[in-house]
């Protein structure tokens, strides 16, 4: 099993905490995204894949309303019944369990017939862009589903995972994170189209993997920088619904040729804000067909044009994310390289041969060091099987 350590320690904490076996344990994924950048609340694709780290969550039914729920990493347990289930102040880690558990119920956890005690821990690093809250949803809801005897597929568990991060957590994330987690398969990448919400997968081939290469830049979305890129998006496809001669709801429906012929009318702001989402899912489309007949070093090259995209046009790169890149470009053992997740901070995604991963990783630090001092975490990573009970 992946991460079995992971999975002992967790079921040895349990025990010891509440006497008593788990009665169900799920696992979920942390996610990276490789191709399509903020395309997803713009309707249009991603490309992604689950990794092979991730959080593992065990639950076992209380005799009576109450629920105890156990981060396992630091052991601090937060306590409530199903009659108090809220948004907590304080321990905010609860949050993503807590509104995954709410909304399983459609806001009414009060009607569950019994309680719960839960754990989780797993091993995706914070604040790399790897999305651990979305991990933590995926096995939660998979896990209570199982418990309660409650039914639903994979979208809608996401879409779960999604409402809680929405209303408990405070961020209002698209649901890239939570359907890469759900719909990982091993070798391939997940690619989402997010006007119909469908989710497929493409095998990616043998002889590759990623590396994920944390910079020690802050990521933070919660100071308006992500909020007026939305914005922005959103501005431009209501220009462009009014100057097109079809129907445009979102960004999906420009196209790169459109963009160039009508984007006197948008401040250039907007218009440099809107080229990115509409040239990501052009990449995307691109991409698919790449793997299609096998060519990984086209497919990298997109990855690099999407990082200029994000440097030049969206500015959600940064110094230290832009030097990872252009240190990646001069391995030829590195077939493409761009920032993931929301930007501004966070981690790069290279796509690698996996013969070279050290000489490769060597070569990274070394650049960034020189340039910033300090060393990147940097880690191998294997496109893997998404959320499972296990």
């Amino acid at each position: 099993m992946l991460n079995q350590e992971v999975y002992d320690e967790l079921v040895a904490k349990f025990e010891k905490l509440y006497g008593m076996k788990p009665e169900i344990v799920a696992y979920a994924p942390g996610r990276i995204e490789v191709l399509g950048n903020h395309t997803d609340y713009n309707e249009g694709y991603v490309f992604s894949a689950a990794i092979d780290k991730g959080t593992f969550f065990a639950v076992a039914p209380a005799a009576d309303r109450t629920c105890e729920l156990t981060a396992g990493d630091f052991m601090e347990t937060a306590r409530f019944t199903l009659d108090t289930v809220a948004p907590a102040k304080e321990m905010t880690w609860q949050n993503y369990v807590t509104g995954t558990f709410n909304w399983l119920f459609d806001g009414e956890p009060a009607k569950a017939a019994h309680g719960w005690k839960g754990m989780f821990l797993g091993n995706i690093p914070l604040g790399a862009g790897l999305s651990s809250s979305a991990a933590l949803e995926m096995c939660t809801v998979l896990a209570l589903s199982k418990l309660y005897g409650i039914e639903k597929d994979k979208t809608t568990l996401a879409k779960i995972g999604q409402k809680a991060e929405h209303t408990f957590a405070g961020c209002p994330c698209g649901l890239l994170d939570q359907a890469s987690s759900m719909y990982g398969k091993e070798g391939a990448l997940v690619k989402s189209d997010f006007r119909s919400n469908t989710f497929e997968t493409v095998p990616m081939g043998d002889g590759v993997a990623f590396m994920m290469v944390k910079s020690n830049a802050k990521h933070a979305l919660v100071d308006g920088a992500y909020a007026s890129r939305r914005a922005a998006c959103e501005e431009a496809a209501k220009y462009f619904a009014g100057v097109l001669r079809k129907k445009v709801t979102h960004l999906r429906d420009v196209t790169m040729a459109e963009w160039v012929l009508y984007r006197g009318g948008l401040s250039e702001t907007v218009a440099r804000r809107a080229v990115h989402p509409i040239g990501e899912d052009e990449r995307v489309v691109q991409g698919a067909a790449l793997l299609e007949n096998g060519d990984l070093k086209g497919f990298g090259a997109l990855m690099y044009d999407s990082h200029e995209s994000s440097r030049n046009w969206f500015e959600n790169s940064c110094e230290e994310l832009d030097a990872i890149v252009d240190a990646a470009k001069a391995i030829p053992e590195v077939y493409g390289a761009r920032l993931s997740g929301g930007g501004f901070g966070g981690s790069c995604c290279l796509l690698v041969d996996p013969s070279a991963a050290d000489r490769i990783a060597a070569a990274i630090a070394r650049e960034y060091k020189a340039k910033f001092g300090d060393e990147p975490a940097i880690s191998l990573i294997k496109p893997s099987e998404g959320a499972h009970l296990v």
